[in-house]
């Protein structure tokens, strides 16, 4: 977690003193608050994570003698194939042709949309096909 927290942190630095340079060198508003997001988006939780880093005992990741065996967890059950996410892209795919060519498309997208997440709970919570 120090690891990761450390990595986002200086990103969002990176971001940071690259949103101070383009301001001064482009005086465009629109770059420059897209890079101050792009450093917070690093800042926040680089440093969320290195405040519970702090408090919590090092990860596998932060350990300098550290072997890929000591980071495995338990294996349990991985669904082969599955209809959900395709529905969930086919909803999502008519949500955005609904404000191409009309309001009339989206109950198809409300349709698929839903019955994909009720579906991927189902099969999340029973471990299998549906």
């Amino acid at each position: 977690m120090r690891a990761s927290g450390a990595i986002l942190a200086i990103i969002g630095v990176f971001f940071g003193i690259m949103g101070i340079v383009y301001w001064f060198t482009s005086y465009e508003d629109a770059g420059f608050l897209m890079l101050m997001g792009s450093a917070l988006l690093g800042i926040l939780p680089g440093g969320y994570y290195l405040w519970w880093s702090k408090r919590m005992k090092p990860l596998e990741g932060d350990l300098p003698d550290a072997s890929v065996s000591d980071g495995e967890g338990v294996i349990d059950s991985f669904p082969g194939s599955s209809i959900w996410p395709f529905l969930l892209g086919m909803g999502a795919m008519f949500a955005t042709l609904t404000f191409i060519f009309g309001l009339w498309l989206a109950p198809i997208a409300l349709a698929l949309g839903l019955s994909a997440v009720i579906g991927a709970v189902v099969e999340s919570r029973r471990g299998g096909t549906v």
